[in-house]
């Protein structure tokens, strides 16, 4: 028995994106929505919010999911070292609040906050984090469509 691929094109989402390091988050977008395409997920199907940095992020998410508009949230950003405080106490409440959050609401969160070691602000390391985040992007499309058909799938065994 042949099962059809689950399609996004039903779906709305909301991406959540940190403005910190912009150009380099953009890379991970634009190749989501790229790869996300080909799963049936058109742009206008997700309304974006732009946070200044990751730790505005599990609000929003919050905010969003509780209005219950949407089928999914996908978060995106990048926390570096550097500045006056170490980006792995930043990186895990961000991410100890956004699962908290998926629990709580019930909506599922897609994880695309990525957390280098050791990034600089000079051309290779820029270079090589833009080319290692279209990856991500692509990576991120594919977590959302298998993330919503698990969904869809556990959603139609509490009907049966």
């Amino acid at each position: 028995m042949s099962v059809s691929p689950f399609s996004l094109s039903q779906q709305h989402i909301c991406l959540i994106q940190a403005s910190w390091h912009a150009p380099l988050v953009k890379s991970l977008i634009d190749h989501f929505f790229k790869q996300a395409a080909t799963h049936g997920l058109a742009a206008e199907q997700v309304d974006t919010v732009t946070v200044p940095g990751s730790l505005e992020m599990p609000l929003q998410a919050k905010l969003r999911a509780k209005t219950g508009q949407y089928d999914a949230i996908l978060l995106a950003g990048l926390i570096t070292d550097g500045g006056i405080y170490r980006h792995e106490f930043v990186a895990q409440a961000v991410l100890n609040s956004v699962m908290q959050v998926q629990l709580e609401q019930e909506v599922p969160i897609i994880y695309a906050v990525l957390t280098p070691h050791h990034f600089h602000e000079h051309e290779a390391h820029s270079d090589f984090f833009a080319e290692h985040l279209k990856t991500k992007g692509e990576e991120t499309a594919d977590a959302l469509q298998q993330t919503l058909a698990c969904c869809a799938q556990a959603a139609s065994l509490s009907v049966a």
